[in-house]
């Protein structure tokens, strides 16, 4: 498989006999399992007996390609990073494998990406990797209908509650906790807050920005769309396009950038960066307090980053966009290689390993594209 045309027209056996050569595979082969919860032994065997469940799911054959294609990706990835975080707990006796499906996410981001997987159709099917786990414990949950509205802006909760029913068909266990009865409950929640389907309809981008932070409250609330300004956060690797962007879709927009704060500070981008953070925080702030727009231009590569400003900007009661830059690899390495500030090509593969495109609860508007457009 050298790209995405070859994976399209490749038929299931052809899928799956290029899988069984992949180093990954030989890994999960190796890699043993609780026998509590998989009683048929290895990784990879589970692997196949759940490749073989998405087979025989009901309407499988009559779903679109692209829904089956994802179904079968999730099931040969979706316990991929096992063999990276299993362990023996000598405590409890029990084999354990915690957060192997965001080491397994990230894998399938990767060779997805190497194929040229265009970027939507690629986070459609990490995300059913990352998520996949999620429906048998829906019980688990405190208040299951957030749960349930809060993964359908991810991933498609019907794709999601498919794939959950091959995973738990496709094993051997002794015990029958895991019964389909949650899965059914997943589904039938979905269904009755309209985003089996399609993401749950929010009243308006305040609330979900207010939902996915955990300060809406009740479902029901209409917050008001009255904003003291709209910040413009730029995301993407060094190279993407970030400034390019800015000077076409929004000329007239001042912007705070980190490399300008770096440059004026004379810190080296792999240097401590917390004088930097700290003087484009009150650069932010400035502007914020007086409620004028601006563009905050840095690689905000992870949740955790943009989290660290859109706190700062929602704190000010601003809207705030994210526009997500991501063109193709080789063409963002050229274009790294002519710009002024060129960023060591080490660096970047570094940080194309720790990348992920924000999700829609991120932000009140969030935007995927590839470089320049």
């Amino acid at each position: 498989m050298r790209n995405w045309a070859d994976v399209v027209s490749a038929s299931d056996d052809e899928l799956l006999a290029w899988a069984e050569r992949q180093p990954w595979a030989e890994a999960m082969r190796a890699c043993g399992q609780d026998a509590e919860w998989h009683a048929e032994g290895d990784v990879w065997t589970h692997t196949r007996m759940v490749w073989e469940e998405v087979g025989r799911l009901g309407g499988f054959s009559d779903m679109r390609p692209e829904h089956r294609r994802a179904l079968r990706f999730a099931a040969l990835w979706h316990d991929a990073g096992k063999p990276a975080t299993t362990y023996f707990d000598e405590e409890s006796g029990r084999t354990r494998s915690p957060k192997h499906s965001i080491v397994s996410a990230r894998m399938a981001r990767e060779i997805l990406r190497n194929w040229g997987c265009d970027l939507e159709v690629r986070e459609a099917i990490v995300n059913l990797v990352r998520y996949h786990g999620r429906p048998p414990y829906l019980l688990d949950k405190s208040k299951p209908e957030e749960e349930v509205i809060r993964l359908s802006w991810l991933v498609r909760n019907d794709l999601l509650y498919q794939f959950a029913l091959a995973d738990t068909r496709g094993r051997t266990t002794r015990e029958t906790a895991r019964k389909e009865d949650a899965l059914e409950l997943w589904r039938d929640l979905a269904e009755e807050h309209g985003c089996l389907e399609v993401a749950y309809p929010f009243v308006n981008d305040h609330a979900r920005f207010l939902f996915f932070r955990g300060e809406l409250g009740s479902l029901h609330r209409v917050p008001h769309e009255e904003y003291r300004c709209t910040v413009t956060m730029m995301s993407g690797l060094p190279g993407a396009g970030k400034d390019t962007w800015l000077a076409r879709h929004r000329p007239d927009l001042p912007s705070i950038s980190l490399d300008d704060v770096r440059e004026e500070l004379d810190v080296d981008p792999t240097e401590e960066q917390g004088r930097v953070i700290q003087r484009a925080k009150e650069r932010c702030r400035q502007r914020l307090r007086v409620g004028e727009d601006f563009a905050f231009n840095a690689t905000n590569l992870t949740a955790p980053m943009r989290k660290l400003w859109t706190d700062l900007f929602a704190r000010y009661e601003a809207r705030v966009e994210i526009v997500y830059l991501e063109p193709p690899f080789e063409a963002l390495l050229k274009q790294n290689r002519e710009r002024e500030r060129r960023v060591p090509e080490r660096v970047i593969h570094r940080l194309l390993d720790r990348a992920e495109p924000p999700s829609p609860g991120e932000a009140h508007e969030v935007r995927w594209m590839g470089g320049e457009d």
